[in-house]
């Protein structure tokens, strides 16, 4: 990987970059969840619009099914497969699938390598400073406003009411 901190150059202009350069990320919490990612929009500098190239590794899932009210997500499968949990369904997507997560629509969603292989993948969304996200799985909401979190007197952990086990 490049030293390079950012696709920036010195006139403060963005330039386009190979994805490697961004630096990889991982992410992993408990035996169900984790995969690695690169924020390729963080990288060149961009602040409304969200673009990460992901990895699920095999028997991994990406994050507690969730929807949200404000932002809208997009996914496009580069290579391998994986299942799109959506609400009760499942679907199985390969490479060159593509799905859509409308803001408001009220369905949870959540990624998962039921593969013995890799998955690679583009995730694009909003960055919407104020958003409701829905958590079906442990019945968690979360509300950000102008990028802020919000807080009452009762709050829930982030994880709290999720099973973090194998995957089923």
């Amino acid at each position: 990987m490049s030293a390079t901190k950012s696709a920036i150059n010195e006139e403060g202009i963005s330039e386009p970059f190979a994805a490697t350069e961004a630096p990889l990320e991982l992410f992993s919490h408990g035996e169900r969840f984790g995969s690695s990612f690169r924020h390729l929009s963080n990288f060149a500098g961009g602040t409304h619009v969200g673009v990460a190239l992901e990895e699920l590794a095999p028997g991994k899932e990406t994050n507690p099914s969730h929807y949200h009210m404000l932002e809208e997500e997009h996914a496009f499968i580069l290579e391998g497969s994986l299942t799109l949990k959506l609400g009760q369904r499942r679907h199985v997507m390969k490479a060159g699938d593509y799905v859509c997560f409308p803001a408001g629509q009220k369905v949870g969603h959540s990624l998962y390598n039921h593969t013995d292989a890799p998955c690679r993948y583009l995730i694009i969304g909003e960055r919407n400073p104020s958003d409701v996200i829905v958590y079906p799985e442990s019945g968690r909401v979360s509300v950000r406003l102008t990028g802020e979190g919000y807080r009452k007197a009762t709050t829930m952990d982030y994880w709290e009411g999720i099973d973090a086990g194998p995957p089923s």
